[in-house]
């Protein structure tokens, strides 16, 4: 029976001047192989042993084993070693070699709250509709009742390219495409989009954004039609706690008009440093479609009637998120964008 050790001395100075992987599997096999390798040769009239030999013998070949199998490890590592030094010296790319993986990114947290609403209302029978960003005057002022001179057009400040084309202030426009297209009512749409007015940027606003417009026109719409939709999109949303509530207001396409509120979800409506103690974050604004809005659209106000309303993508995240600044959705810090 050969001695152990000097089968390992054997074994270690044979792997030590192999030169290839073939090399190398040809020593594993020869003392490793599990029937006709060294290794199991010398363990093959083991039961024949006394006790005390058995012992003694069964952990040489463990401990030789071990050695065995670690030097060729540490042998293939420096053959792969060698093999990447040669190629950098040789070659500049290897198109053999695998590349390395390519880090996956996830769907921008924007993304998600916009898609969770367009889900939530397409349940509710709701079309998305998209447009074009650069508008027409008549398309983002005029059609939804915001004639020349008026106010409300001077506060958006909008981003010019001549006298008569912009960049669209808000996604109502595409509501009066959408009636110009479909042409009959009953009509249930939703515009999300990007928008852009010349606000500086802020914690709670930006020169671009995004939007998440809706319209509904149909017979007999009422006031509580579209709180209903609203509220069931809101708890959709946020959670069933949440409560919505309306305030009058003014906006040219819309009469009446109300602001939309959404209560606190840190406070419970309590009131809180989040909500200035007021109890209600405000989301956007809505209200019943103005007569002149739908006759723009080519709908005849005498038979149908319908609601709109007008909400920020990036609110509705901070709301959920409980984010204090807009800023952060646009700013390239992965610490940030990792947490949605």
């Amino acid at each position: 029976m050969s001695d152990p050790s000097e089968m390992t001395s054997q074994a270690l100075a044979a792997i030590g001047q192999a030169q290839s992987n073939t090399e190398l599997e040809r020593i594993e096999l020869e003392y490793l192989g599990r029937k006709s390798g060294k290794v199991s040769a010398m363990l093959s009239n083991i039961g024949r042993l006394a006790p005390a030999e058995k012992a003694a013998l069964g952990k040489a070949a463990n401990e030789a084993k071990r050695a065995i199998e670690g030097a060729l490890v540490a042998r293939r590592a420096e053959l792969e070693q060698a093999r990447l030094a040669d190629l950098a010296e040789t070659e500049a790319v290897d198109i053999t070699f695998p590349g390395p993986p390519l880090d996956r990114g996830h769907v921008h947290v924007l993304t998600q709250v916009r898609r969770q609403i367009e889900t939530v209302l397409e349940s509710l029978g709701y079309q998305v509709e998209l447009g074009p960003e650069v508008e027409t005057e008549w398309y983002n002022f005029e059609a939804l009742n915001l004639t020349a001179g008026h106010p409300a057009r001077e506060s958006w400040d909008s981003f010019y390219f001549s006298p008569e084309l912009l960049l669209r202030a808000h996604t109502s426009p595409v509501q009066i495409r959408a009636m110009q297209r479909l042409k009959e009512p009953p009509i249930y749409i939703i515009t999300p989009g990007r928008v852009y007015r010349r606000d500086p940027a802020e914690a709670t606003r930006l020169p671009y954004f995004s939007q998440v417009e809706g319209l509904a026109v149909d017979k007999g719409l009422t006031v509580g039609d579209m709180k209903g939709t609203l509220l069931y999109m809101i708890q959709s949303l946020y959670g069933r706690e949440r409560k919505v509530r309306v305030r009058p207001s003014y906006f040219p396409f819309t009469e009446p008009s109300f602001e939309f509120d959404v209560s606190c979800g840190i406070c419970g409506g309590i009131g809180c440093k989040s909500c200035r103690h007021k109890g209600w974050l405000e989301v956007g604004g809505c209200g019943m479609v103005h007569p002149q809005v739908l006759r723009n659209g080519g709908i005849d106000p005498t038979r149908w009637n319908g609601y709109a309303w007008g909400f920020g993508i990036e609110r509705m995240a901070m709301l959920k998120h409980d984010v204090d600044d807009i800023r952060l959705f646009y700013e390239p810090d992965l610490r940030f964008i990792e947490q949605f």
